[in-house]
């Protein structure tokens, strides 16, 4: 449990430097803001998976059965709302903050099918690390500067990553024993 609490105090200062310091993030070359991110991000994810997996932590509450199916319905638009982050589909000048919306749906989809402490810490830190990041990033324009929404091909774009993205996660879960569908 501790690596998992370590993992998330360094996912959260990183990620939210900028808006929490932006004195300091001004005065560093944009390289090593990056590369500070960056190597924090990777540092942070190894220390929770490591964390998540070794963890010893009882059951906190009971996940309900309806939320299987919700879990995976969240989880689609999660992955979505990561590549809308990226993309130039319309839907990124209609939603704020698409990737503190994907880390929250994710958060939250795993919450609905894991009642275990360990699940609780990460994914409730997470969903609060999103939450926050919403109010502290809200000052930020809705649109990025000089985005201009593509057509038809980039909603087709962003579709076909997704179900990929998607397709990939769902073996990934398969491929460690978990069954995302039962």
């Amino acid at each position: 449990m501790l690596l998992i609490f370590l993992g998330l105090v360094l996912w959260f200062y990183p990620h939210l430097m900028k808006s929490l310091t932006p004195g300091l993030r001004a005065r560093m070359p944009d390289k090593a803001a990056k590369g500070l991110v960056a190597v924090t991000a990777l540092l942070s994810i190894v220390l929770m998976v490591i964390g998540y997996r070794t963890a010893e932590a009882g059951y906190v509450y009971t996940p309900p059965e309806w939320g299987k199916p919700l879990n995976n319905l969240l989880m689609l638009i999660a992955v979505a709302m990561f590549g809308v982050g990226h993309s130039k589909s319309r839907l990124r000048g209609m939603i704020r903050h698409p990737m503190f919306l994907g880390t929250g749906l994710w958060a939250v989809s795993h919450l609905l099918v894991r009642g275990d402490g360990a699940a609780v810490l990460l994914f409730g830190g997470l969903l609060f690390w999103s939450i926050v990041g919403v109010i502290v990033a809200g000052r930020s324009p809705h649109q990025p500067a000089g985005y201009t929404p593509g057509g038809l091909r980039s909603e087709v774009i962003l579709a076909v990553i997704t179900l990929v993205i998607y397709g990939l996660i769902v073996g990934v879960h398969f491929a460690f024993g978990l069954s995302p569908f039962s």
